[in-house]
């Protein structure tokens, strides 16, 4: 009479379970066994992901460094008076003219900071008779700083028509130097580019 196969116990299995040790364990995991696997979408997202640096103390060091040389190239590049980094209103051949101008000549109202300079301290002065003919004085020489801003303004108006054609200057030309002519010398921006006396052709 033949033998009936036997069938393995569940029970017997379940009682002798496969133990697996530390280092195998570590083995399967960074040969990445039983890991999910991931999908084509998902690799292609990781692909596409932007690099950021893990130091985020240095990433923003960076960023400052760069942030204070661009606007030290633009400080110096604004002082030498270059188009790519001025102001619409100081941008143009026509402005470069009006600066070259007024740089090149000896304006009165240029002075006007060490002349009220000089007044406020006369003021301080306790005889009245100082402090009436230093107000007198004051605006005297305020009268006499804006009627030279006037004829500045037309003298550069004449000059650029000569130059450019009348139909062709520019509005503002006139309030644009006599601003500048207020201003000192070595306060004005951009800078001057040219010496006393050498007016621009």
């Amino acid at each position: 009479m033949a033998k009936r196969p036997t069938t393995p116990d569940p029970s017997a299995s379940d009682a002798n379970p496969v133990i697996e040790t530390a280092e195998q364990s570590a083995a399967r995991i960074a040969s990445g066994k039983g890991q999910r696997t991931p999908t084509r979408k998902e690799r292609e997202a990781a692909r596409k992901r932007p690099l950021v640096p893990n130091d985020r103390k240095e990433a923003a060091r960076q960023s400052r460094a760069k942030a204070t040389e661009a606007r030290e190239r633009a400080r110096v590049g604004m002082a030498a008076g270059d188009d790519r980094y001025l102001t619409v209103r100081d941008r143009g051949p026509q402005r470069r003219f009006v600066r070259d101008y007024v740089d090149a000549r000896y304006n009165i109202g240029e002075y006007m900071i060490p002349v009220v300079v000089l007044v406020l301290v006369l003021t301080l002065f306790p005889q009245p008779e100082v402090q009436f003919y230093g107000t007198i004085a004051l605006w005297v020489f305020f009268i006499i700083a804006i009627l030279d801003c006037v004829l500045l303004g037309f003298t550069v108006r004449r000059k650029l028509a000569a130059k450019y054609g009348a139909d062709k200057v520019e509005k503002g030309v006139r309030w644009y130097a006599g601003m500048r002519a207020l201003q000192l010398r070595v306060i004005r921006l951009p800078k001057p580019q040219v010496k006393r006396r050498q007016f621009p052709q």
